[in-house]
């Protein structure tokens, strides 16, 4: 299997080297040349399997360099320090409306469905690759990727990981899992911007060769954690795959059966991972994307434009808390029949203007697969008293945006899977809030409240964080993000 960049199709790499790269050179995201598409057989072997097999078998046909007993271990490894006896349980919370729970991992949100592996996948790539030089991971985070990427990087040998986050723009959890982050290789700085001043910093270092030169004078060489990297974007497949396994084996569908999800996405990749699931075969009626009060993706889905000219609002869901979603280049590639050319002046465009608008065409296909819509405050708030008082089913923020949606867009007949992406007590001030219409600004005082008043328990990786210490402090400019990264580099060539 070999992967080109949405932006020059002509830029053919390995698997391996899509990983080590983490963005092409030209801008591009790496994507494969070709869908690997799941036979009768497939579907025979995948609905016996555990999730760790799950997943490196759906891996095994996109990582074609690996064996399938070399990601199988890298999986059991990864998924062996999940909580649970599932690393993503599919929960029936009423008929024919499923919740996936893909927050039992080190961290307690999605994000380590594929960080955990990630690590494995990147290593194992530079010595097929037969490069033994270091690589420096950086990461822009909104929330939950730049903990559960420092934790899946923590003292792995050869790497280094710089994580920024927004100063004022993630959940007093999120941040104290942040700055209280172990390993000898880790560093995260908050930045005076939001997510996408972050963001763009790090694709502008990605593509400089300036930078590049600088830094390879200190040994390193640049790989991303977010999701523009191939190798934390694939492992994302496996879940859709699973879930769709999971239910038939309920007998809750039928085989070939359609099933909606609904996604709550920010960057695009999670809500992007179903999709190429629905390529390599998943059943699909629709898959739709919810947004918050930053609904330039709602926008875009019913428009056909995206317009970044829009004032950016801080939410109780702070990881979808996104403006440029980066992933959705990877869906216009295909959408526009892989017009590299065409990509690539979108791209240039956002980046000049701040916007773009695709065909009516184009628009046309989209609507056919995907649906849309959004939730305020005041809604992403009622759905969570609604979901606990009616079901007894405690969900995060970002949840409830996706829950918020299905209830207002239900237009389907079939099984709908609301994909739950944090576990509830990272954002405790604001869950307590909506099911008890308190305040407790304190996280973790409200957290034992919350778990008291809901009979639920707090998550062992959430507990004691307020006793840890706290390891970083540096609050920087956004402007100063590429020196504080060329100099954190020479600090610890």
């Amino acid at each position: 299997m070999k992967y080109i960049s949405t932006r020059n199709i002509n830029r053919v790499v390995s698997g391996a080297q899509a990983i080590v790269e983490g963005i092409s050179p030209d801008g591009g995201l790496y994507v494969p040349e070709k869908f690997p598409v799941l036979s009768d057989g497939d579907w025979q072997k995948l609905k016996q399997m555990d999730y760790t097999e799950r997943a490196a078998y759906v891996l095994s046909l996109y990582l074609d360099e690996f064996t399938y007993e070399e990601l199988l271990g890298f999986a059991k490894e990864a998924y062996g320090r999940f909580y649970g006896d599932d690393p993503c349980p599919l929960v029936k919370v009423d008929e024919k409306l499923f919740f996936l729970e893909l927050w039992h991992g080190p961290t307690c949100a999605f994000k380590d469905m594929a960080l955990t592996m990630l690590p494995h996948l990147l290593t194992a790539s530079k010595r097929k690759l037969g490069e033994n030089g270091k690589t420096l991971i950086l990461t822009a985070t909104s929330g939950d990727t730049g903990k559960a990427a420092m934790e899946g990087f923590r003292d792995v040998e050869g790497t280094g990981i710089i994580v920024f986050y927004p100063s004022e723009g993630v959940s007093d959890m999120q941040r104290r899992q942040m700055i209280t982050q172990e390993g000898d290789n880790v560093c995260v700085c908050a930045i005076k911007g939001n997510f996408d001043d972050a963001q763009s910093a790090v694709k502008r270092i990605f593509t400089s060769s300036a930078a590049a030169e600088k830094l390879a004078e200190n040994g390193w060489k640049l790989s991303s954690a977010n999701s523009i990297n191939w190798g934390r974007l694939a492992p994302q497949i496996a879940y859709y795959v699973s879930a769709y396994c999971d239910l038939i084996n309920a007998e809750e569908i039928k085989a070939e059966e359609k099933v909606t999800f609904v996604v709550p996405t920010g960057n695009f990749g999670d809500i992007l991972a179903a999709y190429y699931a629905m390529r390599m075969g998943v059943p699909v009626a629709k898959l739709v994307c919810a947004s918050n009060s930053n609904r330039v993706l709602t926008d875009f889905f019913q428009t056909g434009k995206y317009d970044t000219h829009r004032k950016f609002v801080e939410t109780i869901s702070p990881s979808m808390d996104i403006i440029i979603s980066s992933n959705l280049e990877r869906l216009l590639f295909e959408y526009s029949g892989r017009d590299d050319k065409l990509t690539a002046e979108r791209m240039e465009q956002l980046k000049k203007e701040g916007e773009y608008t695709i065909s009516g065409e184009e628009l046309a296909k989209i609507r056919g697969l995907f649906g849309c819509g959004c939730c305020d405050e005041n809604q992403t708030k009622a759905t969570i008293a609604e979901y606990f008082d009616e079901y007894g089913y405690l969900i995060d923020p970002h949840t409830a945006v996706a829950a918020g949606v299905y209830d207002k867009e239900k237009e389907q007949d079939g099984v709908c899977v609301v994909v739950s992406t944090a576990n509830a007590y990272k954002f405790p001030a604001d869950v307590l809030e909506a099911v008890e219409d308190k305040r407790e600004n304190d996280p973790y005082k409200a957290a034992k409240e919350l778990s008291e008043s809901t009979a639920t328990e707090i998550p062992e990786p959430l507990c004691g964080l307020d006793e840890r210490p706290v390891r970083f402090t540096k609050v920087i400019d956004k402007s100063e993000i590429d020196e504080f990264v060329l100099k954190e580099a020479a600090l610890r060539a």
